[in-house]
């Protein structure tokens, strides 16, 4: 199976929307015995960056049957929705449906989730420099509701962990490297490439990170964000957070 056309990811420009239409492209039973659907556009977040995937369903236009999305997955650009159909005797319906429009539904309970630990994660970033933490640098985050954290670079001394373990409008736009850079302060990441066109996340008027998550709209919607616990070894500090329900 070969698809080269990039999967259009319609949560990189409209991080609320739940709802949509797309094209079947295929669908198939993978390698390791799962079924999935390709679609020519998506609004399912897939795993990555540190945040589960989206789940929900996908159904064939003017038909009830519905294919329960449980895992999303990208590769290469291409977004693959595994799961199984609701009703395995009209399965058919599915393998039939190459070029039919199809109608997405998220999971809205899990998104609102999900956006809100991604999001309290950049927070944290902000939140650090005011409390004395500004020399580490933001390295991998873990944005799963069972133990989020960020991991940095540096190390806090013994004798202040205790201490620092204490209790804005969020902007999303993929934009040229140029002027990317000039909202990130001034450099990004060398892992995007030059001549790119990255996507931003912004707090406020903090400076902006690379991101292909997605977000609360503002940071009110995180409600509250408690850092739970803070680590370090080997020169690396994991800071742990909760979110507010």
């Amino acid at each position: 199976m070969e698809l080269t056309t990039p999967t259009k990811l319609e949560y990189y420009d409209q991080m609320l929307k739940l709802q949509s239409k797309a094209t079947l492209l295929l669908y198939f039973k993978g390698d390791d015995g799962r079924k999935a659907l390709i679609l020519d556009s998506t609004i399912f977040h897939p795993q990555g960056g540190g945040q589960p995937s989206d789940t929900g369903f996908v159904c064939v236009a003017n038909s009830n049957h519905r294919f329960c999305v449980r895992d999303v997955r990208s590769k290469d650009g291409v977004v693959f929705h595994y799961g199984v159909p609701e009703d395995s005797s009209r399965e058919s319906e599915l393998e039939q449906g190459k070029g039919k429009e199809v109608f997405l539904q998220v999971d809205e309970a899990r998104r609102r989730l999900n956006s809100r630990l991604h999001s309290a994660g950049h927070l944290l970033d902000v939140c650090k420099k005011n409390v004395g933490l500004g020399h580490l640098e933001p390295g991998k985050g873990y944005h799963f509701p069972d133990g989020p954290f960020v991991e940095y670079k540096g190390t806090v001394p013994p004798n202040e962990l205790q201490n620092k373990q204490k209790e804005i409008e969020v902007y999303a736009s993929v934009l040229p490297y140029e002027e990317a850079a000039q909202l990130c302060g001034g450099s990004l990441p060398d892992y995007i490439p030059p001549g790119s066109n990255p996507r931003i996340i912004k707090l406020g008027d903090y400076p902006g990170c690379p991101c292909g998550g997605t977000h609360v709209s503002d940071i009110s919607e995180i409600i509250s964000m408690k850092v739970s616990q803070i680590r370090t070894k080997k020169g690396m500090t994991k800071v742990f957070y909760t979110v507010g329900t």
